[in-house]
């Protein structure tokens, strides 16, 4: 323990962050990272209480909270991620646990989170390092949904800028998910989309070449309508499409991997002769051996999740991460 303990301590050093010639941006879905608390406002999380029919207890909610803290320490080859986008997410409390009360700590994340109006009481939020990207304008924006009994999750913006160079657009999208058939489910997701492009739309108005990217849980594959029309029209590019031919993803269904997690960018940080840059190649899936477990049905590998329908099993989420790579020409 104590040799783990020097390693992470190595990670956070002062002397990782001398280099800024590139920025990680993560995206991830931790899977029902709820507290153990009973909330009096909040009757959906009761399963995840000692008493609950998850027995989510506090040793259960540490495990979690470290296991997300030593993937993305896990990352870092030379430095932490500068953005972590994070869904299914309960609360504030959660959030400060991950980056006050874990090895993460030393890095000095800050928090971009407020509690929206998912019926299941998940959100999405954002951790940044506020040494390399300071913080203008954060916004989170509705999304009405075409029945207007029905709520989901907000999407956040975020506007700032990378080692007070480059400004950059940042949304952290949870879309609406498939339940009750893909083709019924469509027009909650295209809901989403229109409510995206809406902010997409007036940022390339009065900034025709802005540095957007657009990351988060999608529901919806890099292929499908919902995605295709996003980009319909618009200088955006999906950069988790090669990794789809690949047949390469995030979640694992019935055997198949699916890609719903994913990074998409304006044309400008395509384009190698501006300071800052990406391409598909610095898009990527986190996948170590810690957040896989043999999947005993279909055979293969399939991410280890904290549950398994009733069942505890001790794993941190059932989505990998994405990593996405920005360098700057200097």
């Amino acid at each position: 323990m104590k040799k783990m303990i020097l390693l992470i301590g190595i990670v956070l050093s002062p002397a990782c962050y001398a280099q800024k010639r590139h920025a990680d941006a993560v995206f991830w879905n931790v899977e029902n990272y709820y507290d153990p608390f009973v909330d009096s406002l909040q009757r959906q999380d009761l399963a995840f209480t000692p008493r609950g029919a998850n027995r989510w207890t506090w040793p259960r909610f540490t495990a979690k909270r470290d296991g997300i803290a030593k993937t993305l320490i896990a990352m870092g080859v030379d430095e932490l991620p500068v953005w972590v986008g994070l869904c299914e997410i309960e609360n504030r409390f959660v959030l400060e646990q991950l980056v006050r009360q874990t090895p993460l700590a030393p890095a000095g994340y800050r928090i971009l989170h407020r509690d929206g109006p998912d019926m299941r009481g998940i959100d999405v939020a954002l951790l940044y390092r506020p040494e390399r990207f300071r913080i203008l304008l954060s916004r989170f924006l509705r999304v009405p949904l075409p029945d207007t009994t029905q709520h989901t999750r907000e999407i956040l913006y975020a506007k700032g800028v990378l080692d007070d160079l480059d400004t950059l657009h940042l949304f952290v999208n949870h879309w609406p998910s498939k339940r009750g058939g893909a083709k019924a489910s469509m027009a909650r997701r295209m809901a989403a989309a229109q409510r995206l492009c809406l902010s997409v739309d007036s940022i390339f108005v009065l900034h025709p070449a802005a540095n957007i990217m657009i990351m988060g849980d999608f529901n919806d594959t890099p292929l499908s309508k919902v995605m295709q029309a996003l980009s319909q029209g618009r200088p955006l590019h999906n950069l988790t499409v090669p990794l789809v031919r690949r047949k390469q993803g995030t979640i694992r269904y019935r055997g198949r991997w699916e890609l719903i997690d994913q990074f998409i960018v304006s044309e400008n940080l395509l384009c190698t002769n501006e300071p800052i840059y990406t391409s598909a190649e610095h898009c990527r899936i986190f996948a170590p051996p810690f957040l896989l477990i043999q999947d005993d049905k279909y055979l293969g590998m399939k991410p280890f999740r904290t549950y398994l329908g009733p069942r505890y099993q001790g794993g941190v989420s059932d989505h990998l991460p994405i990593i996405l790579r920005i360098e700057r020409n200097y």
